[in-house]
């Protein structure tokens, strides 16, 4: 009888420990899914090749979480980027900035001045971070995170393209995936707050910064510079930046 009585002591003493031990051990990983709106334009280093508008983008995926800390973790995920970009407003008299794209029609291979190019861009992303989290107490259903820094590698999958304002017609929905380059690498921050609804299912909200360093074309163009009689190879850098509005669930 004692040693019964010993053994039941035992388990109700332990029982606590392993559970509290459990949980640690399912907040070691954490996995979640995502679907969030952007806003992404483009910049040169060209004063010719002026950067104008906004794209509305989405941006879907999953992530994967590794706290290695109490709140430190490392992040990685795989997801899409859909209609990233922005648009380019050619300032040069003449310009061929689309030289390997076979256009719809002959009339804008060649764009004169003030000639727009608007870039729709799909990517497959693979985001890493370092993710920082707090909050009010141990207790509290709300917490805050901050990620920085956010490395992303983008593999382009599509990109389309539409040739408007001063051209003799309007190119829509052109395939102008040969005059973009097909790695992007970039870096980013952001910063939010969750808020656990149950124990097994946490709501996420914040905003993203990134911002593409590597330049999204391939600079086989050509341009005419003002006043000059020959033309010369288009070597401008184009980038581009989003802020994403992260919208998502841990699990």
């Amino acid at each position: 009888m004692k040693k019964i009585l010993f053994l039941l002591t035992l388990l109700v003493l332990l029982k606590p420990v392993g559970i509290q031990a459990q949980r640690q051990q399912e907040q070691v990983f954490r996995f979640g899914i995502h679907t969030s709106p952007t806003w992404s334009w483009m910049r040169t280093d060209d004063k010719f090749l002026e950067g104008t508008g906004l794209n509305w983008g989405l941006k879907m995926g999953v992530q994967g979480e590794y706290y290695f800390a109490a709140n430190y973790a490392l992040t990685g995920g795989l997801g899409l980027a859909f209609a990233h970009g922005g648009e380019l407003l050619n300032g040069y008299p003449a310009a061929v900035l689309l030289p390997n794209t076979n256009v719809s029609d002959p009339l804008i291979d060649t764009l004169s001045k003030d000639a727009r190019v608007h870039y729709s861009l799909r990517y497959v992303e693979l985001p890493v971070s370092l993710r920082f989290r707090g909050g009010s107490g141990e207790d509290s259903p709300l917490r805050f995170y901050a990620e920085a820094p956010i490395f992303t590698l983008g593999f382009l999958s599509a990109a389309n393209g539409n040739i408007r304002g001063n051209v003799p017609v309007r190119g829509e929905d052109e395939n102008i995936k040969r005059d973009v380059t097909s790695l992007a690498l970039s870096w980013g921050f952001g910063a939010g707050v969750e808020y656990e609804l149950t124990q097994s299912l946490i709501a996420v909200g914040g905003i993203q910064f990134q911002q593409i360093f590597t330049d999204i074309t391939t600079n086989k163009g050509s341009v005419l510079p003002p006043n000059a009689t020959q033309w010369r190879r288009e070597e401008s850098r184009a980038t581009a930046n989003a802020i994403t509005l992260r919208l998502g669930v841990f699990f």
